[in-house]
């Protein structure tokens, strides 16, 4: 696509920006001691920047400019994020590899090696695109997180908690991702929550002392229930035992809830109530009544699962396949019995923990699976498949249906649709799985967290008590160990014989033990590293995991400058940041992992300002994708309307009140007609009479209405945008700009063209006046549209002033300017204006056709009489008149405002709108031939029953047009034709 002329002028700004090192100089030259930090949140350099990135570029341009033009030294160092899954899963991809035990068979040290050489890929696109939108970062000299200087400082916030007792490791049910074979976190797990089916089953378990007598349990995950050791119930519910005397399960008894009786739980079974017993039972009744396992081989393999975890479930014995309590029970749905499989569900480890240390019960423990999710050898035709295959997540419950069916174990089944996690990286649905976890203990610190977080302030300010809020008070211990490889790595080593342990804070620690020089902390280096116990002369080696990429984003703040190996004072001095910002889903990940961390180790906020935006969705409101090609490409917006027009758009937009945008190229072109080609369009009248007028300096005090406004509107829109700035509500500022830029262009500049055309002392001070109004939208400009703002302060700038509007102080407000009672009388001018277009265009009459008089009953504070003349003007209305003697009257109310307006036209105002047709005619004509308004030139005219209007008209014409003479029209060819009412006019322009 061929780059438009703004395009191009942005691409020529950008050029003087580095030739001229607008960026270093407004660091630079801002005081050491006068620091605003803001914390950036690294991407990822392995795919092209979206809209998403762009929209936090833009975030992080805004504020950074704005603080910098209010006298603050704001740092902008790039980081680029290079550890986890997203990395491991795109060298899996380009090698061919499908599962872990590949990647060991590959090579630890290979495969990291690998995702090293992947981690950059894209950065010089990343630089291509966040240069052209206008952000000013330091990307030239990023920190990285796969560095050592970044991985050292993680290791000393680890070794942080460690010291405040705030690591340990535990055994939990979590949620794992099969495919990638580790644990994740609750904010990932969060991440992914999709709507899916699945298949729902109601299973038969039969009590041993009752043959024929079944339990009914339900359950959305087949898979688990080779895992069953229990039934639980609720002791307080009330149960019913339903026998048949006849039909298919003639002799058959089966217990449910009673609240769940009459559901349709028993669809597509005759049922005559007559020919049925019904029989109430207590929960507490159930309890302790043995059943027969669901499937025979389960028995068989629990023994040697429990001797595997070792530990706490090492005395396990055979007390299971029996019914117990539990408080978690309801009816709300299911049967009112739960089927419990402590390997697979936090509830169930729970309970299996309780019932062993309060009622000495020791239930069975069967892990049926591994990490991998493949069901392990001994568990019959089940053995080796996968229970959440990705390409077919319900063949193996469908699998297990079956065979529950021919063993006559199915009461019903039925698809289930349900809000169900899935890997945030490889979309793969993720299990509940039991296993151990190294963990901070957050629920420790929650309320110290909750109290620090009352004093930050966020933008928009319902995400502070909302998400943020919600999440932080439901803030449960942090799972960060991971059974991965291309990462940060947990550090800690474990002495193999009496399992001493040894946490390391710095690489000199861990050289000083070795003896060994240590240039890189991955996995595939450290774990190599191993070195004799201190207590028992022991081998002690590191253990496996690596960190949660999480914990690498959480230390942030500290790693970025190598804290507190190196700026120990100037990180301390400047901590915590002023500002972060990035979308509505970190709200669960890097603002809520920030806050943790700083809380744990330093005892305050991590930041003190939030700016939170949502998401851009493509225009049909589906997630933008390359396969649906249903968005733009940001470097054709980038041609087409130019980086400030994108900005502006999404900086105005609902996205920055963290709702949903749906990118709207339409929008994005009202952005570009309405605020940057309009201002453009003030710099274009500007520069018409820029060698008229020299002076800035303008008369306050003999300053015309219509100029008083201009300047108190630009002073109070400045007052606002600077409040909503600090505010970090770019909604509303952006919001005060359009209005004032409307108010400059459709206001102001309409009714001052003619003015400009002599010397006269109102023109010279109109003039000043606008030159002060331009460089002040300049200067609010900047942080937002920083490309727009250099234009326009390069037309007015003085030589003794910075050379980059960028080096500019933002711009005092002048009190003195403001009057209320002017923005109000001009309000209301308007106002009565629109009304009087609107009656117009009822009536059907042009604008440029004159009307005798209009009335209204509005009463203005100042200078009325240039007001009315104002009105009158913009209207093509002659007078003031009496509504009482108007002869036709059109009428016109909007709240307490009313106008009138006499629209009879007689045969002197029809001439007179045909005199203003032809004078825009011979306008348009001047205009197409480049000519600028102080150009005269001779009319050459002939009409067709007009020559009495022509020569009664003439002055008027020629004032107007600014001819040099009137002459006959010798030939008509190539000339212009206007059909006027009273005739025909044909026209040149020329000698």
């Amino acid at each position: 696509m061929e780059k438009s002329p703004y395009s191009q002028k942005e691409e020529e700004v950008l050029k003087f920006w580095a030739v001229n090192s607008v960026f270093e100089k407004s660091i630079s030259e801002r005081p050491e001691d006068k620091p605003y930090v803001f914390y950036d949140g690294p991407p990822f350099a392995t795919g092209l920047p979206h809209y998403g990135h762009i929209l936090a570029s833009t975030v992080k341009d805004v504020y950074p400019r704005f603080y910098t033009m209010k006298g603050k030294r704001v740092e902008r160092r790039w980081g680029w994020d290079c550890h986890g899954l997203p990395i491991e899963n795109i060298a899996e991809k380009e090698l061919g590899i499908k599962t872990k035990k590949q990647i060991e068979e590959f090579g630890v040290e290979e495969f990291n090696e690998f995702c090293r050489s992947k981690v950059m890929s894209y950065a010089e696109d990343w630089k291509t695109v966040i240069n052209r939108l206008g952000r000013w970062a330091d990307m030239e000299h990023p920190y990285k997180t796969m560095d050592l200087d970044y991985m050292e400082s993680v290791w000393w916030v680890f070794k942080q908690l460690w010291d405040n007792g705030l690591i340990y490791e535990g055994y939990r049910s979590m949620h794992i991702c099969p495919r990638c074979e580790t644990t994740l976190s609750q904010s990932e797990v969060a991440e992914g929550y999709k709507d899916v089916k699945d298949l729902s089953v109601i299973a038969k378990f039969e009590l041993k002392d009752e043959p024929e007598t079944f339990l009914l349990a339900w359950t959305t995950t087949p898979w688990t229930l080779l895992g069953n050791v229990a039934l639980a119930v609720g002791k307080d519910i009330t149960y019913v035992k339903i026998t048949f005397s006849e039909g298919e399960d003639s002799g058959r008894s089966f217990i449910i809830s009673e609240d769940t009786w009459g559901r349709e739980l028993f669809k597509g079974k005759k049922i005559d109530k007559a020919r049925i017993k019904i029989e109430k039972i207590k929960g507490q009744d159930l309890v302790g009544k043995k059943y027969v396992p669901l499937l025979d081989f389960q028995y068989k393999n629990w023994q040697s699962d429990t001797e595997r975890l070792g530990g706490n479930f090492n005395d396990l014995i055979g007390d299971g396949w029996k019914v117990v309590s539990a408080d978690f029970v309801t009816t709300d749905d299911g049967t009112g019995i739960v089927h419990i499989a402590p390997a697979f569900g936090e509830a169930d480890l729970e309970l299996l923990c309780k019932l062993k240390n309060k009622d000495d019960i020791h239930l069975p423990f069967i892990q049926h699976i591994g990490m991998d999710g493949i069901i392990k050898p001994g568990y019959g035709e089940f053995s080796g498949l996968s229970v959440k295959p990705i390409d077919d997540v319900q063949s193996t419950d469908v699998a297990i249906i079956k065979y529950l069916a021919e063993k006559d174990l199915l009461f019903n089944k039925a698809q289930y649709e349900h809000s169900y996690p899935h890997c945030w990286r490889c979309d793969t649905p993720l299990i509940n799985y039991a296993t151990s976890s190294w963990f901070v203990a957050v629920e420790k610190i929650k309320d110290e967290a909750i109290d620090l977080a009352r004093s930050i302030h966020w933008s928009p300010t319902h995400v502070k008590e909302g998400r943020f809020g919600m999440w932080l008070s439901g803030a449960r211990d942090w799972s960060i160990s991971r059974q991965r490889y291309w990462a940060s790595v947990i550090p800690i080593w474990k002495c193999e014989k009496c399992d001493e342990i040894k946490v390391f804070g710095s690489v000199s620690e861990l050289e000083e033990i070795s003896g060994e020089e240590i240039h890189d902390l991955h996995k595939h280096v450290v774990d190599k590293i191993e070195f004799n116990c201190v207590s028992c002369n022991g081998k002690m080696k590191r253990i496996p995991d690596v960190l949660d990429t999480w914990f690498d984003s959480g230390s942030m703040p500290y790693a970025q400058n190598h804290y507190p190996f190196e700026n120990k004072q100037k990180f301390e001095d400047n901590f915590p940041a002023e500002f972060i910002g990035e979308g509505i889903d970190q709200t669960r990940a890097w603002f809520y992992y920030l806050h943790i961390l700083s809380t744990a180790i330093m005892q305050k906020t991590a930041y003190k300002n939030v700016v939170v935006n949502g998401i851009v969705l493509a225009e049909d409101g589906k997630k933008m994708s390359k396969r649906l090609n249903n968005y733009p490409d940001p470097m054709s917006i980038f041609d087409q309307y130019g980086a400030d027009a994108l900005r502006f758009y999404l900086m105005n937009s609902v996205v920055m009140q963290a709702d949903n945008l749906f990118f709207n190229e339409k929008d994005l072109r009202e952005i570009y007609n309405k605020v940057i080609n309009t201002t453009s369009n003030i710099l274009s009248f500007y520069k018409i009479y820029e060698n008229d007028f020299s002076s800035d300096d303008f008369d306050l005090a003999n300053l015309s209405v219509l100029d008083q406004y201009v300047l108190s509107r630009t002073e109070s829109v400045k007052a606002a945008v600077t409040k909503h700035l600090e505010g970090y509500d770019s909604v509303r500022a952006t919001r005060e700009i359009r209005s004032l830029i409307d108010d400059i262009s459709l206001w102001w500049l309409r009714r001052s063209r003619e003015r400009f055309r002599d010397q006269s002392t109102e023109a010279k001070n109109a003039f000043a006046v606008l030159r002060y109004v331009i460089k002040n939208l300049a200067l609010m400009l900047a942080p937002i549209t920083p490309y727009i703002s250099e234009e326009l302060y390069q037309a007015i700038k003085n030589e003794d002033e910075p050379i980059s509007v960028h080096l500019m102080s933002w711009p005092e407000v002048n009190k003195e300017y403001i009057s209320p009672s002017i923005e109000k009388d001009m309000l209301n001018a308007r106002s009565i204006v629109e009304m009087g277009h609107s009656v117009r265009s009822r009536c059907a009459i042009k604008v440029r056709q004159p009307i005798s008089s209009i009335w209204w009953n509005a009463k203005f504070e100042n200078s009325a009489e240039e007001i009315t003349k104002i009105i009158l003007a913009e209207l093509n209305i002659e007078k003031f008149g009496n509504k009482k003697e108007f002869k036709t009257t059109e009428s016109n109310t909007e709240g307490g405002l009313e106008i009138a307006i006499d629209v009879e036209l007689d045969a002197r105002l029809r001439g007179l709108g045909d005199l203003r047709e032809l004078i825009r005619a011979i306008q348009d004509k001047r205009k197409k031939m480049g000519l600028k308004p102080k150009d005269k030139i001779a009319l050459h005219i002939e009409t067709e029953g007009l020559d009495q209007f022509i020569k009664a008209n003439i002055e008027k014409i020629s004032d107007d047009t600014n001819l040099s003479a009137v002459e006959p029209l010798v030939d008509r060819q190539d000339s212009t034709t206007v059909e006027l009412g009273l005739g025909k006019a044909y026209f040149k322009l020329g000698d």
